[in-house]
């Protein structure tokens, strides 16, 4: 309802208040109960209140006086009643008294006073009843005022420094309070338990000075030309101004339960202004410990600055001393359980970790560390300290701890000196003395460059394809040429990239792909003909056995020299000699081949530490440290070797890979290092069987390194080629060889809608990949391993373009054209593999690229079928060379692609299937 345009007058207002208060009535009328309240009439109607109040309030007062008199009544009454009982207990008493005088006038009298005994019991249950509450109050007013005297008293105690006496009342006070029969809400309760509190309030602040009196740690920072800082301690069992003793002050800290955090807090203390400036070995000098009397003192000016481990023992022995001799036992025991593992473990980490030697050039400065030790802990026995366990163990497992130091030290260094970078490359010289015989030696002198490849290089090829560097490399079977691998081979090669790896140096051994080869290509190459391009002349051959120095007196051959090479598909298919007739001269000889490669500054200061660590191991193993107290870790140590290996082998990869050739470094530094470790592990473990002890031989584990190293070199060369080929293969658009039409729509790029020029660039760009490597990798690796990798790379890039040539549907004859002159941009590569000529006036060489890269001869004969007829392709097939490098299938397609059908394709395409092996057939 809308409320009315008149408001009600202020007066109706307050008394619709007035009535809503008192009697909980709202308005009647309409106009006021929906009324708008405004500031003007609030006044008003607040007065009416006001009005109301005060009549209550009358109204209330003349109540009170008008029952005045009815208290005044139920006054008299209780009064009254009182005499009642007394009365009645008369009565009671006369009763019995004429009970005793005849049995008839009892009998009348207890009829008259039966309802008078009833009412008496009453009220004298009801007295009963008062008196015994009164008792309780009284007895409750009583203890009260016992507890608030023995209050008093604690006050008293306290302002007179009696601290145990105070803490003593104040126990029986709160026994008293907690004894009381009454509820702790009680107000009187209340206050007194809030008293009490306040009292050990007081008592504790008191309790704090006296403590602080007796027990002290002071720092006075004064001017430096004044004598500079010191720190005291002092400890005092009785002082003549203050009442209380150090043993009483125990029972104090007991009451207060504050034995633990004081002894913690008197820890800290003395460790900020005393214990850490001594063992602070961060600091130039440090501050002896002085004891005097009662104080314990560090002053500036009295500096040990050496670092010595026996001064810093016999300073804390006067610590321990002084605290064990001032401190009663309780407190004693309390601040060793807090000191003990901090000052422990500061002595172990920072003092003893850094008197451990690192050699044993300084084991006898060790040893008296260890004995200082030991001595120190005897005496903390003795004072009857505890948690100094560690200290101990650390005393009884010197070996250990020395072995572990000298471990860190060993990774540390290797791993600071891999960090510094490759450093100035050092030209070494591989030295390889194998047993061949004189026909093999004449074969190996008329190809010097391919035999070097073969010899150097694929040794330990297998170790490329193992993950595990546990694993030994397997020992590869003889093969004849790297030049005659199947075209399958890269294919699998792709499929190991990680474990692409490079030929270990120092046997004789099959190719680069560990030996996986097809039998059939194996029979290809076997009967691979003669090329008619090259011929050469027997006499040849005797001079380059003369070169080798096969002559009827030699014992052997120097291989520094290499004469000029034949061609390369003669030495290919070159065959061996016949065996020698018995009554010849001897069947074997020694050949020794050398050459010359780079390694980074790395391997020697590796060498240098397995030396150093050897040497310590046999020193340990010998007499001369027989009573030393780290002679047991003899066995251990000539283990840390491994260790050093372990952490060149982990963090190489990552610093070598920072420089340019970086991996072909670290191949180069293994395997350097692989040979040294083979020649160190012969001298060092005759030098220890010849040793008076028989043991130490049995110690040595060198071996196995040898061949881990040999497998990281391997696997180190192979994670290089296979970036490398990566890199050359994105270069020639990517991995995808798709048939073209095919659903996927991915092509090769010699299949993309692509002009001539475009993929002039992508074969520029992979041509000059290979060139700038080959560059990079020749002040680096031997002439062999150059030759190997270098070959690897043209030999991807070859496979490449083959294989996206035969993944096309059609070529058209302008195609054909435009896919030779790619090809011929690439073989433009032989130029790297071309020995120069002797002199200006001779023959230039022919480039041994096909020793090297296994599809070169077949993409060279790819161009050749693309620029040729199909009587040139027949003529190619049947009677020239093609077939050792194509299958009929592939040239069937070639052709299908290439030529329109027609009869004579046809008839050329089954003489093909008809004969698949013509040169060997």
């Amino acid at each position: 309802m809308a409320a009315s345009s008149a408001p009600p007058p202020p007066s109706v207002i307050g008394q619709a208040l007035v009535d809503f208060s008192v009697c909980g009535a709202f308005p009647a009328a309409d106009d006021v109960a929906t009324a708008v309240l405004r500031a003007e009439t609030l006044p008003d109607a607040i007065r009416v209140l006001a009005d109301a109040k005060a009549t209550l309030e009358a109204d209330i007062q003349s109540i009170v006086s008008e029952t005045a008199g009815d208290v005044q009544a139920w006054i008299d009454n209780a009064k009254a009643l009182q005499v009642a009982i007394a009365r009645r207990k008369t009565l009671a008493g006369d009763i019995l008294v004429r009970a005793n005088d005849g049995e008839g006038t009892q009998n009348q009298e207890t009829n008259q006073q039966t309802g008078a005994e009833a009412e008496g019991e009453a009220h004298a249950r009801f007295l009963t009843g008062e008196l015994n509450y009164n008792l309780q109050v009284r007895y409750l007013l009583e203890a009260i005022r016992n507890v608030s005297r023995l209050l008093d008293d604690v006050e008293k105690a306290s302002s007179e420094r009696r601290i145990l006496d105070a803490l003593r009342m104040l126990e029986r006070a709160w026994s008293a309070l907690d004894a009381m029969p009454v509820s702790k809400s009680c107000r009187a309760m209340r206050l007194l338990d809030l008293r009490a509190f306040e009292l050990k309030e007081d008592v504790h602040g008191v309790f704090d000075h006296m403590w602080n009196a007796l027990v002290r740690v002071h720092v006075d920072e004064r001017d430096k030309t004044a004598g500079g800082w010191q720190a005291t301690l002092t400890v005092n069992e009785t002082r003549p101004d203050e009442p209380m003793s150090l043993s009483d002050a125990v029972i104090g800290l007991k009451a207060y339960k504050e034995v633990d955090r004081r002894m913690a807090d008197l820890w800290h203390a003395l460790d900020k202004a005393i214990v850490a400036p001594r063992t602070d070995q961060s600091q130039p000098s440090r501050p002896r410990i002085y004891v005097n009397g009662s104080e314990l003192s560090v002053k500036e000016g009295t500096v040990e600055t050496d670092g010595n481990v026996d001064l810093l023992f016999e300073d804390l022995e006067k610590m321990f001393s002084f605290l064990a001799e001032k401190l009663p036992a309780d407190l004693v025991q309390s601040i060793s359980s807090v000191m003990m593992p901090n000052l422990v473990a500061r002595i172990i980490d920072v003092w003893l970790a850094s008197a451990v030697p690192t050699s044993l050039d300084q084991m006898a400065a060790f040893e008296g560390t260890l004995e200082a030790a030991q001595k120190f802990c005897a005496r903390l026995s003795e004072l009857h300290y505890s948690g100094f366990g560690r200290l101990q163990e650390w005393t009884e497992s010197a070996p250990r701890i020395w072995l572990s130091k000298r471990r860190e030290a060993t990774l540390d260094t290797i791993r600071t000196s891999v960090a510094r970078g490759l450093g100035t490359p050092q030209q070494v010289e591989k030295v390889e003395k194998q047993m061949v015989s004189r026909s093999e030696g004449k074969k190996i002198a008329a190809a010097p460059a391919a035999a070097s490849a073969e010899t150097e290089q694929a040794s330990d090829w297998n170790t490329a394809w193992s993950d595990e560097e546990d694993e030994e490399p397997q020992q590869p079977a003889q093969t004849t040429s790297r030049a005659s691998k199947s075209k399958e081979q890269p294919t699998k090669e792709e499929a190991a990239a990680d474990d692409d790896g490079a030929d270990e140096w120092g046997a004789w051994g099959n190719d680069d792909d560990g030996g996986i080869e097809p039998e059939e290509e194996k029979e290809e190459k076997e009967a691979e003909p003669e090329p008619s391009a090259t011929t050469d002349d027997n006499n040849d051959d005797d001079d380059a056995a003369d070169a080798w120095g096969w002559g009827d007196d030699d014992a052997g051959g120097d291989a520094e020299q290499a004469p000029k090479p034949p061609s390369p598909k003669k030495a290919k298919k070159e065959a061996p000699p016949p065996a020698a007739a018995p009554s010849q001269e001897p069947v074997t000889r020694e050949m020794v081949m050398k050459e010359k490669y780079y390694i980074s500054s790395m391997p020697g200061p590796v060498l240098n530490l397995i030396t150093s660590i050897l040497e310590d191991g046999a020193a340990l193993t010998s007499g001369d440290y027989e009573g030393s107290p780290v002679a047991t870790a003899a066995a251990g140590l000539f283990g840390v070797p491994a260790l050093a290996l372990a952490m060149f082998r982990a963090v190489s990869p990552h610093y070598y890979a920072l420089e340019v050739g970086g991996s072909m470094y670290l191949y180069n530094d293994a395997m350097y290092l692989a040979e040294r470790l083979a020649e160190l592990s012969t001298t060092w473990n005759e030098k220890l069987s010849a040793s008076s002890s028989s043991s130490s031989a049995s110690m040595l584990r060198l071996d196995g390194e040898v061949a881990k190293l040999q497998a990281f070199a391997s696997r180190a060369y192979g994670r290089e080629m296979a970036v490398q080929k990566t890199v050359l293969r994105d270069l020639l658009g990517g991995d995808q060889n798709v048939l073209q039409g095919s659903s996927s729509g991915s092509r090769g790029f010699l299949q993309q809608n692509e002009t001539d020029e475009d993929a002039d660039d992508y074969v520029d760009a992979a041509v000059a990949r290979v060139r700038s490597m080959a560059a990079a990798w020749e002040d680096v690796l031997a002439p062999s391993a150059w030759s190997q990798a270098v070959g690897a790379l043209a030999d991807a890039v070859a496979q490449k373009l083959i294989l996206d040539v035969l993944d096309m549907t059609s070529i058209s004859q302008d195609e054909a054209f435009g896919l030779a002159n790619l090809i011929q941009k690439v073989t433009e590569l032989d130029d790297l593999f071309r020995a120069p000529a002797e002199d200006d006036g001779g023959e230039e060489s022919i480039p041994m690229t096909s020793q090297y890269a296994p599809n070169w001869l077949r993409l060279q004969y790819l161009s050749e079928v693309l620029q040729s007829n199909l009587r040139e392709v027949r003529y190619l097939w049947m009677e020239s060379e093609l077939s050792l490098y194509f299958t009929a299938d592939e040239v069937i397609d070639l052709l299908r692609m290439s030529f329109q059908e027609s009869a004579r394709s046809r008839e050329v395409e089954r003489e093909i299937a008809a004969n698949p092996h013509p040169v060997v057939a």
